[in-house]
């Protein structure tokens, strides 16, 4: 929920395709996703599975009114909104004339395959057959406000160090004291270069970097792909035993829960392949359509509409630093894929942020899996 900003209110729908844009605009204002919704009506003794809810925010027609309760209830709504909205409805069940009837009855009792409640039974090989995933009902972090980016790291080259003294012989005149200067001068040059030589380390370590060379990024290709945050040896991964979604940056070697793969999406667009141990398949993605600031980076069950889960994967540099992930079709535009918080320690969350001049903590390369 935007702190501040009150819940869309139903009131002033004429027709049911308006109705289901406050109901979207509902969730957007709720902040959560599509398993965190479902998970909260379950902790109420409601049943809202996932790709119902799915599909009823996609129609422009009127949910069945349980349907209906159950979703503002976990949305956050109180006992006088939800009667508003159930109120609403009710009024627009028995007008005429606007195109949209209620939602088949049966379909949405009797959900298929991709429609099942959040407890699915896994496969034997450990993944769901849907590819739909359990949710927390409590977002696992809020999102954090993005840090100042940390100043770019110093020239590779080591500082010239001054050469020795050249002794002169002291003599009348000038002669003697272009002597003491140059002799009080040489000292001086070589504290600023020991100076200028620690801050270049200090500034080396900040950006994240470990004192290895500059590693060649990987252009992104079909295939398993390790995600890795250019220059450093952190990878993008889940923290295991939650259900947020929530992507994070996490030592390379620890960096399988869970796997990605790269797809094409078409148009030069690209979609990210999730494969978790517990959850099964799904994508990452940015919820809400990028609309709200802050958005998490975060990994969920394919096919949500509200998501954006294409992306464009941009160079940045010459010669090449590393890869934008920016997501496709965002609103507003401009917004790149980032790491927030203190972008040297592992576990710092991903989140979208505008697309900074330096690109500071938003390079990525696409190490191959084998």
């Amino acid at each position: 929920m935007t702190p501040g900003e009150h819940a869309p209110d139903p009131r002033g729908a004429r027709s049911p395709a308006e109705f289901l844009a406050r109901l979207r605009a509902l969730k957007d204002w709720s902040g959560l996703t599509y398993r965190e919704l479902s998970a909260r009506a379950e902790a109420r003794g409601d049943v809202l599975p996932r790709s119902t809810v799915a599909n009823m925010l996609s129609r422009a027609t009127l949910p069945r009114e349980d349907l209906l309760t159950a979703f503002v209830r976990a949305c956050g709504a109180g006992p006088a909104a939800q009667d508003q909205w159930r109120t609403v409805r009710r009024e627009l069940a028995e007008r005429r004339g606007y195109g949209g009837t209620e939602a088949d009855p049966d379909e949405d009792a009797n959900p298929g395959p991709d429609s099942e409640p959040a407890t699915e039974d896994l496969g034997p090989t450990g993944a769901e057959s849907t590819g739909a995933k359990p949710t927390d009902p409590i977002r696992e972090e809020a999102p954090a406000p993005e840090e100042t980016p940390a100043p770019e790291q110093a020239p590779d080259a080591p500082p010239v160090w001054p050469s020795a003294p050249v002794v002169e012989p002291a003599g009348p005149g000038t002669g003697g004291a272009r002597s003491r200067i140059r002799r009080l001068l040489v000292p001086a040059i070589a504290v600023a270069a020991l100076v200028f030589a620690g801050v270049s380390v200090v500034a080396f370590l900040r950006d994240g970097h470990t004192g290895h060379p500059p590693r060649t990024p990987t252009a992104p290709a079909v295939g398993d792909v390790r995600i890795r945050v250019a220059g450093t040896d952190l990878c993008l991964g889940e923290r295991r035993g939650t259900r947020s979604g929530q992507i994070h940056q996490v030592p390379c070697a620890a960096a399988d829960v869970p796997l990605y793969a790269l797809a094409e999406a078409g148009g030069g667009r690209w979609r990210i392949a999730s494969d978790h141990p517990d959850y099964g398949a799904g994508c990452s993605g940015v919820p809400s359509g990028g609309r709200v600031p802050g958005a998490p980076y975060e990994d969920s069950e394919c096919g949500d509409p509200t998501r954006i889960e294409q992306f464009s994967l941009e160079p940045y540099g010459t010669p090449v630093e590393g890869y934008r992930i920016v997501p496709a079709g965002s609103a507003p535009p401009g917004g790149c894929v980032t790491v927030v918080g203190d972008r040297t320690a592992a576990w710092a969350r991903l989140a979208l942020a505008p697309c900074a001049p330096d690109a500071a903590g938003q390079l990525f390369d696409f190490d191959r899996r084998d």
